[in-house]
């Protein structure tokens, strides 16, 4: 069975509230762009995203995602001028052979970063839910089988302005399940750890990791990461600049804290120098921006360092939930998937039925290929629409 049409969707949905809460005045960089401060990265009022859809000679089609929360029309253009037009008449049961002819197209060009893997991480877990749709077998199956089919998880985010408010939201999830949060902060050590306070103050028996978006220097995340591990936090995610190697090293070394880190990473030779140099204890791969592939490989080189996997998930729409979670059932050495609640909802609109979820675990979807079902005509509405 050969791959018969390729076709790239660029969704950007409105939602009630924007990722990780509404976006204040000023600082806006273009139309629905805008940074965030303290945080350094574009973000939009949207959720954007790159849908890609891979179509098989007897019409089975198998739907990827690529992480493109701001201008998914780049990856869009890389793989309608790039890459689709070396996957037609290719193998549609074969996604590893493919990840491998695609992945060489632009080799000395930046071929496993950015944008590019970006592109190629949609075709990738295309390719998978298709192969898995051809065979009637689950992603997960085919990956060699599940560990689990209930994924532990954390809430990522309590979006609301003030400490108060927050802790009150805590206190919410608590009452509906959940048994661990993420906040999003990196306004200063003091401030971040007066939020960890009200949160476990108001919710005593939450597990708390804190996010640091990137915003800190080595010898106030050390602090920052002291004093979470004197509140009995879980881990400390992204506190330095993402470039910064040797610095998170340091910061695993003389903190006493978990240091989790993989977002921003796209590839198995990006984490193995960030494993050799000891400088995360918790890898965060986001499948929608490795692919399943790549996200697989990524995984047995955590598991040759005893290194957990708690994989990424943000604004990313219900395809990149769905292959996010086989990867997750698929891994040995799971800390805990991601749960965005806004995210999962808007997400969900581009599928026939939501992905089931629990504030404390995710169901593995069932079925063949990612187990989820694309609303064809809503993806072609929404995209006529962006």
């Amino acid at each position: 069975m050969r791959v018969r049409e390729v076709h790239a969707h660029v969704l950007k949905v409105r939602a009630d509230e924007a990722y990780l809460g509404p976006l204040r005045d000023g600082n806006a960089i273009a139309d629905g762009y805008q940074v965030r401060e303290p945080w350094r990265s574009l973000y939009s009022s949207r959720y954007e995203t790159l849908l890609v859809e891979v179509v098989a000679e007897d019409g089975t089609t198998g739907w990827g995602e690529a992480l493109a929360p701001v201008a998914p029309e780049v990856p869009a253009a890389i793989v309608d001028l790039l890459l689709s037009p070396v996957l037609l008449g290719m193998d549609a049961t074969a996604p590893r052979p493919a990840w491998h002819r695609l992945r060489d197209l632009m080799r000395e060009r930046g071929h496993l970063v950015g944008h590019q893997a970006d592109a190629l991480a949609a075709v990738d877990i295309a390719l998978w839910d298709l192969a898995g749709r051809l065979t009637g077998l689950g992603v997960a199956q085919l990956l060699g089988g599940a560990f689990r089919t209930r994924l532990p998880t954390y809430v990522s985010g309590l979006p609301r302005p003030t400490d108060p408010q927050r802790a009150a939201l805590a206190r919410d999830w608590v009452d509906r399940g959940a048994t661990a949060v993420k906040l999003h902060l990196g306004h200063g050590v003091a401030a971040d750890l007066a939020t960890v306070d009200a949160v476990r103050d108001a919710a005593p028996d939450l597990r708390v990791a804190v996010d640091g978006h990137w915003a800190y220097g080595v010898d106030d995340a050390v602090g920052l990461a002291r004093g979470l591990a004197e509140r009995g936090a879980w881990f400390l995610e992204a506190p330095l600049a993402p470039e910064d190697i040797a610095g998170h090293a340091e910061l695993a070394a003389r903190g006493t804290l978990p240091v989790a880190v993989g977002e921003a990473l796209r590839n198995r030779y990006e984490f193995a120098q960030w494993l050799d140099a000891r400088a995360l204890r918790i890898a965060q791969p986001d499948v929608a921006r490795t692919g399943i592939t790549e996200a697989m490989a990524i995984a047995e080189l955590c598991a040759a360092r005893h290194v957990p996997v708690a994989p990424h998930h943000s604004v990313g729409m219900g395809v990149s939930l769905a292959a996010g979670l086989h990867l997750a059932a698929a891994v040995a050495d799971l800390a805990a998937f991601e749960y965005q609640p806004t995210s999962t909802e808007v997400g969900s609109r581009i599928l026939t039925g939501p992905v089931p979820v629990h504030p404390a675990a995710f169901d593995l979807p069932a079925g063949p290929g990612l187990g989820v079902d694309v609303d064809v005509e809503t993806v072609r509405a929404l995209a006529k629409e962006s």
